[in-house]
């Protein structure tokens, strides 16, 4: 057996059908066993946010400070997220954001856990959550934060450097753009570091700016 496809059943009946709330959808979510992530991440990390929210960013999946806190963006990437977001005056508490994969993947350094890509098959696996998340919020405009993100929404051919802020029609919302995920910023060095935080600033606000045209 392939040990990329092992174990992997998909999310598809764990995800409950007809009208319920985001509350409802994301308990149903921990039990979920639709890839075998769940086994050695702490909790289920799901989506976060308003039910009307215009406005969906998408990373790729939770990493240990989400794995423990059981949140999205509240490790050292979402604090730069938060930042961005403060810094364009877009209230964070006015958006919907979500990842691909909603387990921690990762492998251990001694006591440390160091995180690893999810494959694609695990990002499908867990693709039936995003969509379900994605009809109940509806929102108009939806932003991948990075590759796996945006390759998820837009197709394989997706790539940031060459896409990024670009407003693509075959995503899932009236406006659909991919950008860089906020890690990228942590992990570039000087002079990159202000160069990316620049283009996701850049990006954020013009969705912002097309939101309200």
């Amino acid at each position: 057996m392939d040990p990329e496809t092992a174990g992997i059943t998909g999310a598809r009946r764990f995800v409950p059908e007809g009208r319920l709330s985001l509350g409802r959808l994301a308990s149903a979510a921990t039990n979920c066993r639709g890839c075998p992530l769940w086994r050695g991440a702490s909790q289920v990390v799901f989506g976060e946010g308003s039910r009307t929210a215009e406005l969906m960013l998408v990373g790729e999946q939770p990493g240990d400070r989400e794995d423990r806190d059981g949140r999205p963006f509240v490790g050292p990437a979402g604090l730069e997220l938060n930042r961005i977001l403060d810094e364009t005056g877009i209230e964070r508490n006015r958006l919907y954001v979500t990842n691909a994969v909603k387990h921690f993947k990762f492998h251990r350094e001694g006591k440390r856990r160091i995180h690893d890509k999810p494959t694609r098959n695990e990002v499908k696996a867990c693709r039936p959550w995003l969509d379900r998340e994605l009809e109940l919020v509806q929102p108009r405009a939806v932003v991948a934060l990075g590759a796996t993100a945006g390759r998820e929404l837009f197709g394989p051919g997706f790539r940031v450097t060459r896409h990024h802020g670009q407003f693509l029609e075959n995503g899932p919302a009236e406006i659909s753009v991919g950008t860089i995920h906020p890690s990228a910023i942590i992990r570039a060095r000087d002079p990159d570091r202000e160069a990316y935080r620049e283009m996701l600033t850049g990006d954020l606000c013009a969705v912002i700016e097309r939101l309200s045209s």
